[in-house]
C-alpha cells in the first residue's frame, strides 16, 4: 500500500462523530485558545502516530509485535490485553453515537424509531467492512472516506452560515479550561490510535510514504472534526452531534455522514482487536476474531455510558502515551531502527529478564502512568502527556545503557544488538 491508501484510510478514521463530540469538550477554553490546543495536540500526537505507523512498515509487524523489543514477548501481553479493551471501548463509543444520531434522523425523515436496530446495523456493517481486508480497503476507503471529506467540509459551512459567527464573540474569554488540559484533550485523540497503527502500516511499501500518508490524512480530518465540534458548542451552546445535524435539516447527507463516517472509524478498531487478539493466541484465525471483535463491541454498544467519555479519553493517554514512549525511544535511540527475529519470538528474553518480561520496561512505564495521572490531578499548564512520555522514555533508555547494555552478552540479549550512544 503506497501513501494515498494511507491518506483515505487515515482521513476515514478522523471523520467521525465522537471527534465533533470531542472537539465540544474544548470551548471552555475559548475559542481562540481551542483552537491553538486543537493545532498544537494534533501536531505532537499526528507526529507520535505516524512514528509509531513507521515501525511496522520497516519490519511488516502489528503493533503489540513491536512492544515485544521493549517489554518482552510475556511483557507485551499485558499491553495487548489492555489494547483489547479500550478498542472494544471505541467500537462501543462509535456505535452509541451512530445509533443516536441516525435515531434521529430517521425519526425527522421518515418518523421510524429504533435505536437497537441502528446499533445492530451499524455493528454488522463494520464488522463486515473489517472482513473485507486490505483487498477491499484499497477502493473502498479512497471513495467513501473522499466523499465524507467533502461532505464535512459542506457541514462546516453551512453549521457557520446557519449559527453565524455572532455567537462566537464572548467565546474568546474562555477561562473554564487550562490549554495544557485542552491540549491533553486533543493528543489524547491520534494517541488512541497509536496502539493499531502498525496494523495497517505493515501493509507499506516504505516508511516515508506510510508517515505522510498517515500524518496528513488524520490531520486534515480529525482537525476538521475538533474544530466543528468547538464552534458549534461555542455558536450553538451544543456540541451534540445529534442536534447539530438535524438542526441544519440536510436529510440524507447527515445520514450518509453518519453511517459511513462510523464505519470508516469503527472497522479500525474492530480488525485491530482480532491483530492484537492474535499477540496472545497466535493459533486463533484473524476472520473468527474479527467476528467476535464485532459482536463483543455491539454488545457493549447497548450499554456504554457516553457520559463518561471524556474520563476515557484521559485514561487512554494515561496508559498509552508513556508505553509507545518507550517503545519509540528504543526503537528509534537505542536500536537506530533495527529489529532481530529473536527479539520478536524468544519468550525468555535476556537472562535478567523476569519471566520473559523486562523489568527496566515495566519501572519506566509505571512512573510514566504515575507521572500521568499526577499532572493531570495536579491541572499542570504544561498537561500530561508530555512528561509522562518523557519521563518514561528517559527512565528507559537511560536505565537500558545502565544495565541493560553492562550485564548482558551477546549470546543470550537482544540488548547486544543495540547501538548504544556513546
Amino acid at each position: 500500500m503506497g501513501p494515498g491508501a494511507f491518506f483515505f484510510i487515515w482521513v476515514g478514521a478522523g471523520i467521525s462523530l465522537a471527534e465533533v463530540l470531542a472537539g465540544g469538550f474544548l470551548a471552555p477554553a475559548g475559542l481562540l485558545a481551542g483552537i491553538a490546543a486543537n493545532f498544537l495536540g494534533h501536531l505532537l500526537g499526528n507526529t507520535l502516530l505516524a512514528l509509531g505507523g513507521v515501525v511496522g512498515t520497516d519490519h511488516g509487524i502489528p503493533s503489540m509485535v513491536s512492544v515485544r523489543p521493549s517489554f518482552g514477548v510475556r511483557g507485551s501481553y499485558l499491553a495487548a490485553v489492555l489494547n483489547v479493551v479500550q478498542l472494544v471501548g471505541w467500537t462501543a463509543v462509535m456505535l452509541v453515537v451512530a445509533a443516536k444520531a441516525l435515531n434521529a434522523l430517521s425519526s425527522q425523515l421518515w418518523g421510524f424509531s429504533g435505536y437497537l436496530t441502528w446499533v445492530v446495523a451499524m455493528g454488522a456493517a463494520t464488522t463486515a467492512w473489517a472482513w473485507s481486508g486490505r483487498k477491499g480497503w484499497r477502493w473502498l476507503e479512497p471513495i467513501v472516506s473522499g466523499l465524507l471529506l467533502v461532505l464535512s467540509l459542506y457541514v462546516g459551512y453551512r453549521l457557520l452560515s446557519t449559527r453565524g459567527l455572532g455567537g462566537l464573540q464572548a467565546a474568546n474569554e474562555g477561562g473554564g479550561m487550562g490549554f495544557g488540559y485542552a491540549t491533553d484533550l486533543v493528543i489524547a485523540m491520534p494517541l488512541s490510535w497509536l496502539p493499531l497503527v502498525a496494523d495497517y502500516s505493515r501493509f507499506g511499501r516504505g516508511g516515508t510514504g506510510s508517515f505522510f500518508g498517515c500524518w496528513i490524512g488524520y490531520f486534515v480530518s480529525s482537525f476538521l472534526m475538533y474544530a466543528i465540534g468547538l464552534t458549534s458548542s461555542l455558536a450553538a451552546g451544543t456540541a451534540d452531534v445529534v442536534e447539530i445535524l438535524t438542526g441544519l435539516e440536510i436529510g440524507a447527507v447527515a445520514l450518509v455522514i453518519v453511517a459511513f463516517s462510523t464505519i470508516t472509524t469503527a472497522f479500525l478498531d474492530v480488525y485491530s482487536t482480532a491483530v492484537s487478539t492474535q499477540n496472545l493466541f497466535p493459533q486463533l484465525r484473524e476472520g473468527h476474531l474479527i467476528l467476535a471483535a464485532g459482536f463483543i463491541g455491539t454488545l457493549v454498544a447497548a450499554v456504554f455510558p457516553i457520559e463518561r467519555y471524556e474520563s476515557f479519553l484521559l485514561l487512554i493517554g494515561g496508559v498509552f502515551v508513556p508505553l509507545f514512549g518507550i517503545v519509540l525511544a528504543d526503537y528509534f535511540l537505542l536500536r537506530r531502527r533495527k529489529l532481530s527475529v529473536q527479539e520478536l519470538f524468544k519468550r525468555g528474553g535476556a537472562y535478567w529478564y523476569v519471566h520473559g518480561v523486562n523489568p527496566i520496561a515495566m519501572i519506566a512505564w509505571v512512573t510514566g502512568v504515575v507521572t500521568y495521572y499526577a499532572c493531570t490531578e495536579n491541572g499542570l499548564s504544561t498537561g500530561a502527556s508530555i512528561p509522562s512520555l518523557t519521563a518514561a522514555s528517559v527512565i528507559y533508555v537511560l536505565g537500558m545503557i545502565r544495565w541493560a547494555s553492562r550485564f548482558s552478552t551477546p549470546a543470550d540479549s537482544a540488548v547486544a544488538s543495540y547501538s548504544m550512544p556513546r
